[in-house]
């Protein structure tokens, strides 16, 4: 008998039948390929006989495939997919995603969530879709010494801060902020913020659900006449021509103060051989205490017909013992509550903080939109960015997409 994270006892003889659980994925990062090797261990371990197999495609050819999934009942048994209604959500409208009610109740996995990853499970009443497998949350990292050069002595608590202690960088000659325009994704993160903090949450929330009408809506405008200001004058340029990758590496050479970056930075400026003590990381300060960011989850595939044994593995997967001994390979945080941070350095303190103190969280616009609408929302960004529209006919143009799909 072999004692699984449950604390219930299962016999490791060899199964009537043994069977393959296979799971789609992204591909995968090192550390994340070494932790999922020994959590696979660990099961088939305890489950002798069933085996565990990870398919990785690049990221856009996993969606494809998944859709292909959703159209022929087939598929795997389990993917990886972001949590938000409009990647995760596109999944659990296309009937691939089974709820999972009943095994939360049985194996008791609320209890082991961090609530802002277990929040990722319920977007698709009125069941419970999807186990957490990653939490991120996203902020704006800086660099203590162009901060200081610029005479900037404490990180922005509130906007109006951040946009004087932006003054202060270009007054300095210091770009305020790095961002890759050629993917379309990356300047949509201060757009996202933006709108959070001129319309709130809760009118955020409405925009993005498209229950809102963004031409009817003052605050939108206002948003995009904020995107302007910070193109215009606070960007690292020429921004269009790189990607993030490049904007990254224009951060770590210290060419511009600031960078909005999900927790996974930390991982990266590690690996980069640099001093992590350099920098410092805040929330984008909205003013609504809610954290940018994003879950991603395991999805089961209702056409499977190992749920059950897919069920076994995802709690392995969230149990205290594998997402201790395999901290910081799915995000610096993990989707656990009971895990331990031994001996964090400055910038994981920071995050833990950041963790511990926020209860809600807005989620990335390519993330909450329909497909069609995110690739618009991103031509609209682009538009106003690059100066080829302007920002008071923003929200108009994107709301004319909107309705002229809706008809």
């Amino acid at each position: 008998m072999v004692a699984t994270s449950a604390g219930l006892s299962v016999l490791t003889c060899a199964p009537a039948k043994a069977e393959e659980l296979v799971i789609w994925m992204r591909t995968n990062q090192p550390a994340e390929d070494k932790a999922l090797k020994a959590i696979i261990a660990e099961f088939e371990a305890a489950n002798r006989g069933h085996t565990v197999k990870i398919e990785t495609r690049s990221v856009d050819e996993h969606k494809s495939a998944l859709r292909i999934a959703a159209t022929s009942k087939a598929g795997p048994d389990a993917y990886y997919m972001w949590a938000g209604p409009g990647l995760g959500g596109e999944y659990v409208k296309a009937g691939l995603s089974a709820p999972l009610d009943d095994y939360y109740k049985k194996y008791g996995w609320k209890d082991r969530l961090r609530p802002l990853a277990d929040a990722y499970t319920d977007l698709y009443p009125p069941g419970k879709h999807g186990v957490p497998y990653q939490l991120n949350g996203e902020a704006l990292y800086y660099n203590k010494a162009l901060f200081k050069k610029a005479g900037i002595e404490t990180p922005p608590t509130t906007y109006v801060e951040l946009i004087a202690a932006a003054d202060k960088l270009k007054a300095a000659g210091i770009p305020a902020i790095t961002f890759g325009g050629s993917v379309n994704w990356h300047v949509m993160r201060l757009m996202d913020a933006l709108v959070e903090t001129r319309c709130g949450a809760a009118t955020h929330d409405a925009l993005k659900a498209m229950t809102a009408k963004w031409s009817d809506t003052p605050c939108a405008t206002e948003a995009f006449t904020e995107l302007r200001k910070w193109t215009a004058n606070y960007f690292l340029k020429p921004f269009m021509s790189f990607d993030q990758p490049a904007s990254r590496g224009l951060f770590l050479t210290d060419r511009a103060a600031m960078m909005y970056e999900g927790d996974w930075l930390v991982g990266q400026l590690r690996s980069a051989k640099k001093d992590v003590n350099n920098y410092g990381v805040f929330p984008f300060p909205t003013g609504t205490n809610r954290l940018y960011g994003f879950g991603v989850n395991f999805y089961v595939n209702p056409y499977s017909t190992k749920k059950d044994l897919m069920a076994k593995f995802l709690d392995v997967f969230i149990s205290d013992k594998s997402q201790q001994e395999n901290l910081g390979a799915f995000g610096p945080m993990g989707v656990n509550k009971n895990v331990v941070h031994k001996d964090p350095d400055s910038l994981d303190s920071a995050w833990i903080d950041i963790f511990g103190k926020y209860t809600a969280t807005f989620i990335n616009g390519d993330q909450g939109f329909p497909l069609d609408v995110t690739t618009e929302y991103w031509r609209v960004i682009n538009s106003v960015a690059s100066d080829t529209m302007e920002p008071a006919g923003a929200a108009a143009a994107l709301q004319q997409f909107i309705d002229k799909r809706a008809k």
